[in-house]
């Protein structure tokens, strides 16, 4: 039987992993009481009811009590119990602006600053973030991106790892991205934009992706980045870091930066991190024209 422990910081997804467990046929109980967690598993074990699948949703809400979690999973790992943990996890201001925006409370915050029910949450699940197998860090997924991390771990099998890297471009007329890691200027690339037949298109277009990569200097800028960040990751994780957003941008962030975004992602999948490419203002060019 394959048995999934799925926590995290409240509002970082648990419940939708839970759901998307579920209806790829796990059996799912979400915050069982933790003295009843080594009898339920004993049950879906040894019951007369056999499961293939099992995930069990733990969090924050047990209290007090979850502080017994680390001595029963100790326990279950002494007595044979196979267990994986599954912990989802998302940035301070990602957490803040999900709370805002749903108008929830945070079950630490009570009538005060959502902030600091977070950090409190965060010291309180340290210990079981510490066990975990898999940390997916939901600050720049979107649902049907964290569908397709389940899927790729507990459906498909495949290997994953717990470092994610988020590839964006942008124009620095509207702002440098706020939760960027790495911000690389590519304006000194000569402009798609004042060539007639080009200004309309973006680096998503062959024709612009031709033009951009016919400098050589395209070539040798991706040729070093790509050698200083596969420096760079091992040494983020060794310091704990499982999520890297390296921002490149140009002038209006439609040609040269979405050009070198995506063939800066192409270079990288080879790494086998999790990876994925978004182009923050490639339509905003074409918006202010109408």
């Amino acid at each position: 039987m394959r048995m999934v422990i799925v926590t995290g910081m409240s509002g970082a997804g648990k419940s939708s992993a839970l759901k998307m467990l579920e209806d790829a046929g796990y059996f799912c109980v979400d915050n069982l009481p933790i003295q009843l967690i080594y009898k339920f598993v004993q049950l879906t074990v040894n019951g007369t009811e056999k499961f293939d699948k099992v995930a069990l949703g733990v969090d924050i809400r047990s209290g007090q009590a979850l502080e017994e979690l680390d001595e029963v999973l100790e326990q279950m790992k002494k007595d044979g119990y196979h267990y994986e943990i599954l912990f989802l996890d998302a940035k301070m201001e990602v957490l803040v602006k999900r709370y805002k925006e749903t108008r929830r409370i945070h079950p630490l915050s009570g009538s005060g600053r959502v902030e600091q029910g977070i950090e409190d949450e965060r010291d309180k699940l340290e210990f079981i973030k510490k066990r975990a197998d898999v940390i997916i860090d939901t600050s720049q997924l979107l649902i049907r991106e964290l569908k397709t991390e389940i899927d790729k771990i507990y459906i498909k099998n495949e290997k994953y790892n717990n470092f994610f890297i988020t590839i964006l471009s942008f124009g620095f007329k509207y702002g440098i991205p706020m939760d960027s890691d790495l911000v690389f200027d590519v304006r000194f690339l000569p402009n798609p934009f004042y060539d007639p037949v080009l200004k309309s298109q973006t680096g998503n277009d062959q024709p612009v992706r031709d033009y951009v990569m016919s400098s050589d200097m395209a070539g040798v800028f991706l040729d070093k980045l790509e050698d200083m960040i596969t420096f760079l990751i091992p040494n983020y994780i060794l310091e704990g870091k499982n999520q890297l957003v390296i921002s490149i941008g140009c002038t209006g962030g439609k040609h040269r930066s979405v050009t070198l975004a995506n063939e800066l992602t192409a270079r990288l999948e080879k790494l086998e991190y999790g990876l994925k490419v978004e182009h923050r203002d490639i339509e905003k060019d074409a918006k202010r024209t109408l």
